[in-house]
């Protein structure tokens, strides 16, 4: 598949290079899961639009997962499709730019750092619509409709599972750069861990992230996965049997070097994050618990349809455990190996989690 994505990809896209400053604002504001319409007469006249993060759109993450929601709806609806990758992030602001001029009537983006420049380009071209991912402004943009996830409520399950599952008492978890949207990953996942050894009287231990103090393990970015691979190998040196890299691209070395220690005969194991990893990065599927996943495919491809419709709305989509926006994949081949007793406690914490009993909680969490 991936070959095939990035030979399509290269057909009809568009470049170019500039300078942008990302700026971490606040992640804010709620609102129903979208909800689409029915697709009007001038669907074909239609142009939906996707920019990637410099990770592109076979990071088999999350710019992949959100391009192949915009793909669904092609399909479904026969409207026309553009996209282009960003390598850089100076390649953010000249890739909307051309977007704007290609004619494009919603513009997709993908990723917290595209944050300022998406901002900036809905605000010069009013009459244009936009979506990003992973992304909301303290200040509503009317032209903008945020795509957003309390991912933190799937990762407190991968937490937990981990720590259930663990045969040396030691996981881990690192990201690639240190935003919100990746540290909700971690803070999720260490308050699972924390809550099972409430539960349990154990004394699983965290390696990569110290929620308490917001300070852990990054890459640096989401491209080097030769950092990835030495920072898994630093986790399965100190004892980490489970790792859950929140980086995107680079979580491809945090795989190779458990495929490696797996090979050695060490029995270790992968929690991936965005996309079902058991689907989406098969070379690591022997090695593959579970993973964290957002519905960014569904999500964008049902704001695709909103606007084709005629009712774009500015109003956020968070995606929670109760509207299914996040999840904790199958286990698939790990299935017999996770305890029926650990499976039934999972699904109690999701029940609690959705019905409020149980709060997880995340600075990065978008607020109600």
């Amino acid at each position: 598949m991936k070959t095939s994505l990035r030979d399509h990809l290269k057909r009809g896209s568009v470049a170019g290079l500039a300078t942008m400053g990302a700026t971490a604002l606040l992640l804010t504001g709620c609102g129903a899961p979208p909800e689409a319409g029915g697709p009007t007469a001038t669907a074909t006249d239609y142009t939906g639009c996707i920019v990637s993060d410099s990770g592109g759109f076979d990071d088999q993450s999350f710019n992949q997962s959100s391009y192949e929601g915009l793909k669904k709806a092609e399909a479904e609806l026969g409207i026309k499709v553009n996209q282009v990758e960003s390598k850089t992030n100076n390649d953010f602001e000249p890739n909307l730019r051309a977007m704007v001029t290609a004619g494009c009537d919603l513009t997709v983006t993908v990723g917290f750092l595209l944050g300022d420049a998406t901002k900036e380009q809905a605000t010069a071209n009013p009459d244009s619509h936009f979506a990003i991912v992973d992304f909301n402004y303290e200040t509503p943009i009317s032209n903008v409709k945020p795509i957003v996830y309390d991912t933190a409520q799937a990762a407190f399950l991968a937490g937990y599972l981990a720590a259930g599952t663990t045969k040396t008492g030691t996981v881990a978890t690192f990201g690639g750069v240190n935003i919100p949207t990746v540290t909700i990953f971690m803070d999720g996942y260490a308050d699972g861990v924390k809550y099972y050894n409430e539960q349990k009287g154990t004394d699983v231990k965290v390696l990569g992230w110290d929620k308490a103090a917001q300070d852990g393990s990054f890459t640096g970015d989401f491209e080097k996965q030769d950092v990835g691979k030495q920072l898994t190998q630093n986790f399965l040196d100190q004892g980490a049997d489970i790792v859950m890299p929140v980086a995107g691209p680079v979580g491809k070395g945090a795989g190779a070097a458990l495929n490696e220690a797996k090979a050695a005969g060490k029995d270790v194991k992968l929690i991936w994050v965005d996309s079902d990893g058991f689907l989406t990065a098969p070379e690591y599927k022997d090695i593959m618990l579970s993973s964290v996943m957002k519905q960014m495919g569904d999500a964008v491809e049902n704001v695709v349809k909103e606007d084709v419709a005629g009712n774009f709305s500015n109003t956020p989509y968070v995606g929670t455990l109760a509207n299914d926006g996040v999840r904790l994949a199958p286990f698939h081949d790990f299935d017999s190996q996770v305890p029926a007793e650990l499976k039934s406690e999972l699904d109690q914490l999701k029940k609690d989690i959705v019905d409020g009993k149980l709060k997880v909680e995340s600075e990065a969490s978008p607020k109600a």
